[in-house]
């Protein structure tokens, strides 16, 4: 067998893309089977799912055994994987951002049905019959939850960077338990919601937004227990903690959505400055504004044919 003469990973084959492309599938089928009313579609769409969590877990165990036991994860590996786990967060914020500019959409400008055709009154934001969330009640809790779990998981990193397993333990410990107890709160506020999914543009993107954050929260504990799990086994050093790395970057990410979910959806700060907005951004303070630019462009250009030109540069 010839010596490896480059430091990238060159990956065993492996059964775990095809069995989760099996699993998923499954799952595809059996929620297509239950929302037709097919008996066994919800079995099948159970048996998928639990075969994408083992998958998980196999595929995940196999990154850990490369890392330690095979010693893979060189310094030009590493960087492939950081650039993967950024690329992956960055489509979680396009992720976002579309729930964001539906809300955007309907809350800024709110219309009443047929205003897209016929022009009739404009609408109002929230819609009638919509009673939405104190924002300085559950949702400034929750807000304070995540601000302080970051905190916790910031403290994490620094005492693995000075190889401190006690206080890693102890951070992680503590994170985990923060995003718990979001988890709950949001549960709570979801079951003494005043409107269902259905009511309208305002309950759905509201579940929408707020839903796939809580699911991303989930996630991230996930990320962050198993973790846990891994500092105690003493996996983390100084030098070697990529998987923490990343489930760090992870819960920063969920953190910023939750200041712009508290901030946008539940204070609703874009429908409240879009009064200023429209008194600001006017036809005629933007022909103003025009005009002020071409004067200036104008007077920029007589200073110059003053001056000769550009200055030359000395070579």
């Amino acid at each position: 067998m010839s010596k490896q003469t480059h430091p990238y990973h060159l990956v065993n084959p492996s059964p775990w893309p095809a069995l989760a492309a099996t699993a998923l599938l499954m799952v595809t089928f059996g929620m297509a089977m239950f929302m037709h009313q097919k008996q066994g579609g919800i079995f099948l769409a159970a048996a998928g799912f639990a075969v994408v969590l083992y998958t998980m877990f196999v595929w995940w165990r196999d990154v850990v055994h490369e890392a330690r036991v095979d010693h893979a994860h060189t310094e030009a590996v590493s960087r492939g994987l950081r650039a993967g786990m950024a690329l992956f967060i960055t489509s979680e914020v396009l992720f976002f951002a579309a729930f964001f500019w539906a809300f955007f959409n309907a809350s800024t400008l709110p219309k009443l049905p047929l205003a897209e055709t016929w022009a009739i009154m404009p609408g109002v934001w929230p819609p009638a019959g919509i009673h939405p969330f104190d924002p300085f009640h559950l949702p400034f809790l929750n807000t304070l939850i995540l601000l302080l779990s970051g905190s916790t998981v910031t403290w994490a990193h620094y005492a693995i960077l000075q190889n401190n397993r006690k206080e890693t333990i102890q951070a992680l410990w503590l994170t985990v338990i923060l995003g718990v107890c979001f988890t709950a709160c949001q549960a709570f506020e979801y079951t003494h919601a005043s409107f269902g999914f259905t009511q309208g543009i305002y309950a759905t993107t509201f579940y929408m937004a707020t839903g796939f954050h809580g699911f991303h929260v989930l996630v991230g504990t996930l990320f962050l227990a198993v973790c846990l799990l891994r500092a105690y086994k003493g996996h983390f050093t100084a030098e070697k903690h990529l998987g923490f790395e990343f489930a760090a970057w992870y819960w920063h990410f969920v953190d910023v959505v939750w200041l712009f979910l508290f901030v946008f959806v539940y204070c609703n700060m874009a429908g409240r400055l879009m009064p200023i907005f429209e008194m600001i951004f006017t036809g005629t303070n933007m022909l103003i504004a025009f005009v002020l630019l071409l004067c200036a462009a104008g007077y920029g250009a007589f200073k110059l044919a003053i001056n000769g030109g550009l200055p030359k540069v000395a070579h």
